[in-house]
């Protein structure tokens, strides 16, 4: 690029647009003669004529249209790029990405108020299962669901999960009519696999000691939404988060599946960025926002637990997997 002379080719382009030296010279804020002078300069780069003078009407030569329909391309992407940039400056925007679960359940219902209390600032949402790639993309920060640890990046834990096994009422009779036994229940019942949460179903039969030999799915889902919603239709057993789907236990739509077993607990929500992000105000009120929002509802969750007779164990992250921590909750 450094051969070419950009501000020749600027000038050129704005002739074989307009069609008129006087016509350039006023949008680009120069004399005449500057123009004619740039133009000249580059048809002596190149050696060849542009344009030509047909009954006092500059017209494009063969080369001169050649370069005209590449250089005007170019300018009209530039100055629309620069355009998108100044809209996107003046909106204040702010862009995030969230897993699609935690976005549709959790942030969803809560973001307007977020918005009436910042009036000034424009919000974009991206619900995707990957995380941002800082490097290359222009995402302010995510809300990510795993264990922490993301190498080079900032990171604030802004909410535990809470899980343990849920079904609807309807289906827990079922399992209830086979047996008065929880163990023999859960030999029997059509468990709800989550595929990517950190606390799957071979897990916590091993933490409680049962049993299962053969193991075995029918309904496999790689959305907790998914898992939750198929549960509620009493399609089988999900182990699945509380912090999810509170409304659905306190509405009844969801029923523990025992209250003999602890809910298990661990950080699994995260504020992540890099660390310069946390430079700009608005990102630091919004980690503020998020964190206090969701700190009320894991006590709202925690304390419908405990009210209906539930007690709580802690997991840490060798208990956990981490399954690449690309996951959806």
């Amino acid at each position: 690029m450094r051969d070419i002379n950009i501000k020749a080719t600027e000038y050129f382009e704005a002739v074989a647009r307009l069609g008129s030296v006087t016509k350039a010279a006023e949008e680009l804020g120069v004399s005449p003669s500057a123009v004619s002078q740039q133009v000249r300069l580059l048809e002596t780069q190149f050696g060849v004529q542009l344009f030509r003078r047909e009954k006092r009407k500059l017209m494009l030569t063969e080369d001169g249209d050649r370069l005209f329909q590449t250089t005007t391309q170019a300018f009209s992407a530039i100055r629309n790029a620069r355009n998108a940039i100044a809209r996107q400056r003046d909106l204040r925007g702010l862009i995030l990405r969230t897993s699609p679960s935690f976005g549709v359940r959790l942030l969803g219902p809560r973001i307007y108020s977020f918005l009436s209390q910042n009036p000034e600032w424009s919000l974009r949402v991206d619900a995707a299962p990957d995380f941002t790639s800082f490097e290359t993309e222009a995402v302010d920060f995510d809300i990510r669901y795993g264990l922490g640890g993301w190498a080079g990046l900032a990171e604030r834990c802004v909410m535990s999960d809470l899980v343990l096994p849920m079904c609807s009422p309807e289906y827990l009779e079922e399992l209830k009519a086979i047996s008065p036994d929880p163990i023999e229940q859960l030999h029997h019942a059509r468990m709800i696999d989550s595929a990517k949460t950190l606390f799957r179903w071979d897990l916590w039969l091993a933490s409680n000691s049962i049993d299962i030999p053969e193991l075995h799915y029918q309904l496999r889902f790689d959305r907790s939404s998914m898992s939750i919603e198929m549960a509620k239709q009493g399609g089988g057993l999900a182990l699945e988060s509380v912090t999810l789907c509170l409304p659905d236990l306190e509405s009844g739509l969801l029923v523990p599946f025992c209250l003999d077993f602890p809910v298990v607990e661990f950080p699994a929500y995260w504020f992540v960025c890099p660390p310069r992000h946390f430079n700009r105000r608005i990102v630091n009120r919004f980690a503020e926002w998020l964190t206090k929002e969701c700190r009320e509802h894991e006590d709202m969750t925690r304390g419908f637990l405990e009210r209906i007779g539930l007690d709580f164990r802690l997991e840490t992250g060798k208990g956990l997997i981490r399954a690449g921590q690309t996951d959806d909750q």
